[in-house]
């Protein structure tokens, strides 16, 4: 696929991954419109913090003004539906989500991302969209796979007869429905579609501390002392660069159309212990005593991807390891402090 030119949407394009994805977009030549509806005030610090990235996104590529439409996509289909007609991919980003812990506690609210993506889905097509791409998540899996040693495969869905809890919780289980509703729109109307399957994603650009990397590297950046590490600290993951993501996102719609999911992942695995541990040697902190708070939670024991698929159908492997993705996102979060603390000394020298 040629990207230049290209009308593309991107929902959730103000978070994290959304930011970095719009950002590659716009260097391929795309004509990219977020849209975002922010869950703070809109004077919050995180909410301009967002938007101020994304005015650097589109400033570095060349557009003075961010191409941003705030919507509502659980109650506002008609005002998707409008905007989609006018472009012709959308990289569906948009979810209700937080950290671990929001996982588990939060349900009712992981419920609207069935509303979410069936507005998106279903008004992309009546729009007359040409692709659509659906970005999951490794919690579709079932949490009894969840174990040292198991590479989860695509087809391990539904797999253990535990009834919906064969996802990792709502937010889990909802995503696997979205996946499940792009495969409906495929085969009754011909919908072109990918599906990336994401694995605890971390890099540069997460303002919201609520995942582990980051909230491991804004602890040691204060100086924390004890140092705490949520859980035991032998919980593993495939932990796995942002720009990797990126890439792997845009090699699924340039190559699937038939909404095959792709696992994008880390098949290597890291414990929460190894990776503070690294964040702490990275960022020069020494603390005298590393505390693991058991007493909050720390999900599956073990989660690494089988991603066969990914290099089978769409030539990608995953190339920046832990090390060097940890030095970048410490880098960053040392140069948001940094300007923030600059910031601040000039509002004082101004009162």
């Amino acid at each position: 696929m040629k990207w230049t030119h290209r009308r593309v949407i991107v929902t959730g394009g103000a978070g994290f991954i959304g930011g970095a994805l719009t950002d590659r977009l716009l260097t391929l030549g795309a004509d990219v419109t977020v849209v975002d509806k922010t869950l703070y005030p809109e004077d919050s610090r995180i909410w301009l913090a967002k938007l101020e990235r994304l005015d650097k996104i589109y400033k570095k590529n060349g557009i003075s003004n961010i191409q941003i439409q705030a919507i509502d996509l659980g109650r506002e289909r008609d005002r998707f539906r409008l905007l989609a007609s006018s472009h012709d991919v959308v990289f569906h980003l948009g979810a209700v989500f937080g950290g671990r812990e929001f996982v588990d506690i939060h349900q009712s609210e992981c419920s609207e991302m069935l509303a979410i993506d069936h507005n998106v889905i279903s008004e992309s097509y009546e729009a007359g969209i040409e692709h659509i791409h659906y970005s999951s998540s490794a919690c579709v899996y079932p949490p009894s796979l969840n174990r040292q040693g198991y590479l989860l495969k695509e087809d391990d869905i539904l797999s253990t007869g535990e009834n919906w809890q064969t996802s990792d919780n709502l937010y889990g289980f909802a995503k696997l429905m979205g996946e499940m509703q792009l495969l409906a729109f495929h085969k009754e109307h011909g919908l072109k579609s990918s599906v990336s399957r994401y694995l605890t994603v971390y890099g540069p650009g997460e303002l919201d501390a609520s995942h582990a990397i980051a909230a491991l590297i804004e602890r040691s950046l204060d100086q924390e002392d004890p140092y705490v590490v949520w859980g035991s600290g032998k919980q593993e993951r495939g932990f796995t660069y942002v720009d990797d993501i990126v890439n792997g996102t845009i090699l699924g719609v340039e190559n699937i159309q038939d909404g095959t999911p792709v696992n994008l992942g880390w098949d290597k695995r890291y414990n929460i212990e190894e990776v503070a541990k690294l964040i702490l040697e990275v960022s020069g902190h020494n603390p005298n005593r590393l505390l693991f708070d058991r007493s909050k939670p720390e999900g599956p024991y073990s989660r690494a991807l089988d991603i066969a698929r990914a290099k089978r159908l769409l030539g990608w492997v995953p190339k920046i390891d832990l090390k060097e993705g940890l030095s970048r996102t410490i880098e960053w979060h040392s140069e948001m402090r940094r300007k923030s603390a600059a910031s601040l000394e000039i509002k004082i020298a101004t009162n």
